[in-house]
């Protein structure tokens, strides 16, 4: 089982650029089943999520060719509808192939990921506002069916009981680009990946406006053509980066910088005393270079989580992390995943004095974290571990790091290349939770 070695107290600097987006990268994937010629994605971040997805779309009858960062997918068997569980039980965003498929190929077949059940699920949204589009939906053998001659567009509510559904809104309009009429998704998700699966879907012809929006409107076409497409970059990656650079109180320059989509963190890193400066202000807010300093007395804020263009909840474990450090307390408010707090406990064993009350956890800063073995439990948490062993006194060793692997791409390479002191070791023990993840 891999592990982190972490020499902390080291001082960040130097340059790095952020990475591509995930989320952002696999629905613009599944989106080029759309097209009848070549899609080109640039700038895809390679991870273990996009070789799953690039196999499923192998047997999707698309050819899949990858290129470092660059991804070339095009359609040679349009008649392939069937996406097995034995690969989309790999990742939950294997459900966006569910809308291309229908619209490009009138048929549908897609195994439910992680094997939930139809019901009050986010899942249960695509299906609603696929059957609005006028999709038959049935369930068999764990796999979703979905049929349509020809898809009609509607008015769609996408809301539900945890508010918009970002895969569920990238199906729905996926779908409708291909719909016969103009189609309105009402509480449709506003965050960027959503706006980017937009833009490159209008550059292969379609007609897609206000997504980015709660209102999206689109006006189905007859067919969608090849596009060349550089991918948005990970606003979660640059959110962390900037925070490790802040909890070290470093130095960095951090291009390819999402400023726009993180205009929420930024205000709670500058009451904090996180200093982000945009260094050239004729490049786009949207992909941009900043500098990233830090006060050596960090202040204590407050912040809850919420759907953008709120603060994100897969920043809040960073955020906590950093706030350890802050001359004061900090109230941490989680809305979004009310029991997303495992990394509670693991900041606890490095001296952090964290106090939960059911969905909030109030962080009473101090001067140092200490080092010590730690357990990351899931992605943001492993990379709030990581980030609180560069800033703690002594050696940390933060264990189960695959987690950290599925969201960063070799984040302890990118962090030494700043002048941490991390290493990837190999503890010799096997961990079951670790096998049965690999194994999937």
């Amino acid at each position: 089982m891999d592990a982190l070695r972490i020499q902390g107290s080291a001082r960040l600097s130097g340059t790095l650029a952020v990475d591509g987006s995930k989320n952002a990268s696999l629905p613009a994937m599944a989106a080029a089943i759309l097209s009848t010629g070549t899609v080109r994605l640039r700038d895809v971040p390679p991870l273990s999520d996009i070789d799953n997805m690039a196999r499923l779309l192998g047997e999707l009858g698309c050819e899949v060719q990858q290129d470092d960062r660059d991804i070339t997918i095009r359609t040679i068997d349009p008649t392939a509808s069937h996406a097995r569980y034995d690969i989309v039980r790999t990742m939950r965003a294997s459900i966006c192939v569910l809308g291309p498929l229908l619209a490009a190929r009138g048929e549908a077949r897609v195994s439910m990921p992680g094997g939930c059940a139809i019901g009050d699920r986010p899942v249960d949204l695509h299906l609603r506002g696929l059957e609005a589009l006028g999709a038959t939906i049935e369930l068999d053998g764990g796999d979703i069916i979905a049929r349509a001659d020809q898809l009609k567009g509607a008015t769609i509510f996408l809301g539900g009981p945890f508010g918009s559904t970002v895969l569920g809104t990238a199906n729905v309009m996926s779908a409708a680009v291909l719909a016969e009429g103009r189609t309105i998704i009402e509480s449709a998700a506003c965050e960027p990946e959503i706006a980017g699966l937009a833009s490159m879907l209008n550059a292969m012809g379609a007609d897609v406006r206000g997504a980015g929006t709660p209102r999206i409107e689109i006006h189905g076409v007859k067919s969608l053509g090849e596009v060349d497409y550089r991918v948005i970059p990970d606003r979660i990656v640059a959110g962390t980066l900037a925070m490790a650079v802040a909890i070290t109180n470093g130095d960095a320059i951090l291009t390819n910088f999402p400023y726009d989509n993180l205009l929420a963190v930024l205000d709670r890193l500058t009451l904090a005393g996180v200093h982000v400066q945009r260094l050239n202000d004729t490049e786009s807010a949207e992909r941009c270079t900043v500098k990233i300093s830090s006060e050596r007395r960090l202040k204590p804020v407050l912040f809850t989580t919420q759907p953008y263009p709120g603060y994100p909840t897969d920043l809040q474990a960073q955020m906590m992390a950093l706030l350890c450090l802050a001359d004061g307390n900090s109230i941490v408010t989680e809305r979004i995943y009310p029991d997303r707090f495992l990394h509670v406990s693991e900041l606890t064993r490095m001296g952090a004095k964290l106090f939960r009350a059911g969905p909030t956890v109030v962080v009473q800063g101090g001067p140092q974290l200490i080092g010590a073995p730690v357990m990351a439990s899931d992605l943001r948490g492993s990379a709030a571990l990581i980030m609180a062993g560069l800033a703690a006194r002594g050696e940390t060793i933060v264990q189960r790091i695959y987690h950290v692997d599925r969201g960063y791409v070799k984040l302890e390479a990118q962090l030494n290349a700043l002048g941490a002191g991390i290493e990837r070791f190999d503890l010799g023990v096997s961990d079951p939770i670790e096998v049965a993840a690999t194994a999937q």
